[in-house]
């Protein structure tokens, strides 16, 4: 029996404590809820009740959501604002929120430092990246192209 099948059937509270469940384990994104819910069998119209209730307790909210991913995301490996972004997006986050969020955060943790350290993560014992290699991993990591010439230049100079 399909998913859609054994759940179509079930009133408002039942969606709610699905939804809560599905909450339970960690944090999601009200696009994520909402994609669970309707794989589920939910109609559109009871997603969207159920998403508004969640909301309405604090149980979602995509800008809290979005701070703590990258908060946490930053922490493990450090990354750049076009990476960041497009992964907050991925997951569901509004384009114009993951752009916020991830600009004040970036601002605020200093994208030099964070290439610096997103480079020093991937050294191997002690080997050093020549500046086309440490400039293409930077570039996958979301880097702007003005922090990577810096931080190139930097570790470059003779001290």
């Amino acid at each position: 029996m399909s998913p859609r099948r054994r759940t179509a059937a079930l009133s408002p509270d039942q969606w709610m404590d699905l939804a809560v469940r599905y909450l339970a384990r960690w944090d999601r994104t009200v696009a994520q809820v909402e994609q669970f819910l309707l794989h589920r069998g939910a109609s559109p119209t009871q997603a969207q009740h159920v998403i508004r209730r969640l909301s309405g307790l604090r149980y979602l909210d995509d800008h809290a959501y979005a701070e703590r991913w990258i908060e946490r995301r930053l922490a493990r490996h450090p990354m750049g604002r076009a990476r960041l972004k497009a992964e907050l997006r991925a997951r569901g986050v509004a384009e114009s929120l993951a752009d916020e969020v991830t600009d004040r955060v970036v601002q605020a943790a200093d994208e030099e430092d964070l290439a610096r350290r997103a480079l020093k993560t991937k050294q191997r014992k002690g080997r050093r990246y020549k500046p086309a290699q440490a400039v293409r991993l930077l570039r996958q990591w979301g880097f702007e192209e003005e922090t990577i010439a810096r931080i190139i230049k930097l570790r470059d100079e003779p001290e």
